[in-house]
């Protein structure tokens, strides 16, 4: 009987660790990745340390930008069967103050279905919100039942050179001989090697010219049948402390996300530490219908499981034979959950630039390093809107001085006013309108209404005059803190 290419090539995997792509992580980039490769007929090699279900605090939320490229890479279904929930926009509560942003219809022109594409003309897009691990869980399921790909479950220790010229011929794992129960040292080999081991990467410093930046962490509880203010949107509550972040992941399961900075008095450990910070300055700054759920999560008495908030600009890959891709290579602030949503567009676009038409043989180094060259630069149409957004909005919802506290304020004054003021922020968000120029318009008129609402609240009226002078300097106060919060990660991203 004949040997058909996938029985050659699977053979090839299994037996000699052999194949066209090594991909290192089977996350949320490299199981997308993987697939997306392993479709155009690419022999893949996924290889993951643990592939038991994470439980995690991340990736619960994926925008409508998200569900589109999942759609377009064939993996819609993964949302399915895990008790995902709908996400229609944000509901933005500031000082008990309340504003419901929807998602904007077809905003941009680039999305034109929610998660099943059968939504007609009329109808809002719509993001998912989820346990991680359930989702990590369906698309490692996806990955597994393509014949073209073979996961292997091995902890990846090092990559491998060639000793003729700098070059990445795949890598050394450690796997776990069942007989022994010891870890093997292990070979793969790939014609491009993928690294995708997400935002603690022991690789990135190898190949990457900037280290992350963390400023603050998300300390999460998980409430049980909360009552939210408003159902099927993400709840962001502002309050004279940082952000916190509510979501529903799950029918009776709610996410709540607080963010503490680093170095808070209020959260020293001599006046009781991060649980004190929760209980006695998060919580009573809640929705009403949230804090006894939110007590309720708390009577544990253990401090709630964190993650770094971190933010690392991209950098261009010139490895030959690597590439460094996903978290390990790009991470910008959690507040507007856009990860995800940057992970599967950077998938399909790198697919189409490494695609077999494209790219017939990828032992073919300077092709591929020019297609990661066009990678790098086509992918800020929306990285870098995500990136710049959630490192400035943070900067406003996270507000600890005069100036960022009246952004703040203008920001929310802006959102009231509804329409565009609304939709065109929010479709940034949301992975739809992928100009970066709207992000810089919308930015600048916030911080424009900041200064006039200073100016007025300063003035009153006409027997107040005599302030204008120093509500005038106030103002350009205000607009100097803007360009100081948004300029450098426009510079950041433009010069990566």
């Amino acid at each position: 009987m004949t040997e058909t290419v996938e029985q050659h090539n699977e053979k090839r995997r299994r037996l000699h660790h052999e194949a066209d792509v090594v991909v290192v992580g089977a996350g949320v980039f490299g199981c997308a990745v993987a697939f997306a490769m392993a479709k155009q007929g690419r022999s893949v090699l996924l290889l993951e340390r643990w592939m038991k279900e994470p439980d995690r605090i991340i990736g619960e939320l994926l925008q409508p930008g998200g569900v589109y490229a999942l759609e377009k890479l064939g993996l819609a279904g993964c949302l399915e069967g895990i008790d995902a929930v709908p996400v229609k926009g944000y509901d933005v509560i500031y000082h008990g103050n309340e504003v419901v942003i929807p998602y904007p219809e077809n905003a941009g022109g680039i999305y034109t279905g929610g998660c099943t594409g059968t939504e007609k003309k009329g109808q809002r897009p719509e993001g998912r919100c989820f346990h991680h691990g359930r989702f990590i869980a369906q698309l490692r399921k996806a990955c597994a039942a393509q014949p073209n790909i073979t996961i292997v479950e091995t902890e990846v220790v090092s990559t491998i050179s060639s000793t003729h010229n700098p070059q990445i011929l795949g890598v050394e794992t450690r796997t776990t001989n069942p007989s022994t129960g010891e870890k093997d040292q292990d070979c793969f080999f790939g014609q491009l090697t993928i690294i995708a081991d997400g935002y603690a990467s022991r690789f990135r410093k190898q190949y990457h010219k900037h280290t992350p930046i963390v400023k603050s962490k998300f300390y999460a509880l998980e409430l049980i049948d909360c009552p939210m203010p408003a159902p099927y949107h993400g709840i962001v509550v502002l309050s004279d402390s940082a952000p916190v972040l509510l979501y529903q992941i799950g029918t009776h399961e709610t996410r709540a996300l607080i963010d503490i900075p680093e170095n808070l008095p209020s959260a020293a450990a001599k006046v009781g530490g991060v649980r004190n910070h929760i209980k006695n300055v998060i919580l009573p700054s809640l929705p009403e219908q949230v804090q006894p759920c939110f007590a309720k999560a708390l009577e544990d008495g253990k401090i709630p499981r964190s993650m770094p908030n971190s933010y690392l600009p991209p950098t261009t890959q010139m490895e030959k034979g690597a590439v460094v891709l996903g978290d390990a290579m790009n991470m910008r602030h959690p507040l507007t959950g856009g990860g995800m949503t940057v992970v599967f567009n950077d998938v399909l676009l790198l697919s189409e630039l490494l695609s077999p038409e494209r790219v017939p043989k990828l032992s073919d180094t300077a092709a591929v390093q020019n297609a990661m060259k066009e990678f790098h630069w086509k992918r800020k149409g929306l990285s870098s809107i995500i990136n710049i957004l959630a490192m400035a909005l943070y900067s406003l919802f996270a507000a600890n001085d005069r100036q960022l506290k009246a952004l703040q304020k203008g920001c929310f004054s802006y959102f009231k006013k509804g329409g565009n003021c609304i939709d065109g922020p929010v479709g940034l968000l949301a992975g739809i309108i992928r100009q970066p120029f709207v992000l810089v318009y919308h930015f600048f008129s916030v911080a424009l209404l900041s200064t006039w609402l200073v100016i007025t609240e300063t003035v009153g009226g006409l027997t107040g005059l005599w302030k204008l002078p120093m509500a005038v300097w106030e103002a350009i106060l205000i607009l100097y803190k803007a360009c100081v919060v948004i300029f450098p990660f426009i510079f950041s991203e433009m010069r990566s």
